[in-house]
């Protein structure tokens, strides 16, 4: 561990880049003690097959809604939960066929919007705050105060995908649109890592072999091979989709790195120096601690980190067959074609509208 600290201090030298005195010191959360003894599997090793979920409605940052605390109130998680509950029993309402696109949310919550790409019988985002040794938490990350991603302040980057080019439109061609929409890659950083809960298909399994862990992503159908008989990763040249991950045994736990990230795979804007490293604890029979810690000096003013658990769960993981029926990538890039020819956008959206009723509320003052 001190060598790899150390490492990493020579590498941010060479960048003229200076680390946090917290940094040099920090590192992923430990799981929580337990008395649960872990099963072994055929080679002796932690197992930790079987299909898990990471679903909740707790996210990797904190709402600052609830203050800098790390740690809900019951009471405050009760009543997330219940208003999350509430939303979902609403948008499993039958929609209205009559109801035009004004009629309904501008913002597409609970699946409500004729003219959203999803209602709510294609969702399941969850109801339940996630909890770590039982704590419900306000968000995923624990290394820094406010629980925010920390952000150097002298470099500009977009932290939630890639940044076109002036004069681009993500409409101009197949290759500007998200990855999830072109069945590469899951939405929003499912796959990992870090692995993150979405909108729905949260669901993962785990197999083993004697020198590979396999983890199986429902989402966008994704396979990440983590290599358990080598310390070294591929050259530099090879950037796979979801990093190399190379792993190896600490006790208990597996503690995976992953570098050499795909360039168009962009988490919170990180550069070609991003490392993740996380940690799967099983903790009881049914749950599972993961701790997650990222590093790009490049990028962040500090590494930073977090943890929440897998829940253990009897279903299966489907094929997600994204391909299969996807009109929607064809549609978005006729429909931007058409809007270039004729000038105007072809049809109004409930965001227009919540644009136009904003602009009409200014006028009037």
């Amino acid at each position: 561990m001190l060598a790899k600290k150390l490492k990493a201090f020579a590498f941010s030298a060479v960048l003229g880049i200076g680390f946090s005195p917290d940094l040099v010191h920090a590192q992923p959360p430990a799981p929580p003690k337990t008395a649960y003894k872990v099963p072994r599997d055929a080679y002796g090793h932690p197992d930790l097959q079987g299909v898990w979920t990471n679903v909740a409605v707790t996210r990797l940052e904190r709402n600052p809604k609830y203050g800098a605390s790390l740690v809900l109130t019951e009471a405050e998680a009760r009543k997330i939960e219940a208003k999350t509950q509430a939303q979902i029993d609403l948008g499993n309402k039958p929609t209205d066929p009559n109801a035009k696109v004004t009629d309904l949310p501008a913002d597409c919550s609970g699946g409500r919007g004729t003219d959203c790409n999803y209602n709510a019988a294609w969702t399941d985002p969850g109801s339940v705050v996630m909890r770590v040794n039982g704590q419900p938490r306000n968000g995923f990350i624990t290394s820094t105060p406010d629980g925010r991603v920390p952000m150097r302040k002298d470099v500009h980057v977009n932290p939630f995908g890639r940044s076109l080019g002036p004069g681009q439109s993500p409409s101009d061609n197949p290759e500007t649109r998200a990855l999830g929409e072109r069945c590469l890659l899951s939405f929003g950083n499912s796959a990992g890592p870090v692995m993150l809960p979405g909108l729905y298909n949260n669901t993962y399994q785990f197999v083993q072999t004697k020198d590979q862990v396999v983890i199986d992503v429902e989402m966008v159908h994704d396979a990440r091979i983590v290599r358990l008989d080598t310390p070294q990763h591929l050259p530099a040249s090879v950037r796979p989709w979801m990093g190399d991950s190379i792993g190896r045994w600490e006790g208990d736990t597996l503690v995976v790195e992953t570098t050499n990230f795909n360039p168009e795979q962009v988490f919170r804007g990180a550069s070609q120096h991003l490392k993740v490293t996380e940690r799967f604890t099983r903790t009881d029979k049914d749950r599972m601690h993961y701790a997650f810690w990222v590093e790009d000096p490049t990028v962040f003013a500090q590494a930073w980190g977090g943890e929440y658990e897998f829940s253990r769960i009897t279903g299966q993981v489907y094929e997600y067959a994204c391909h299969e029926g996807n009109y929607g990538l064809v549609g978005i890039l006729q429909g931007a074609r058409e809007e270039e020819r004729t000038g105007h956008k072809t049809s109004p959206t409930n965001i227009d509208q919540k644009a136009k009723a904003t602009d009409a509320e200014d006028g009037e003052g």
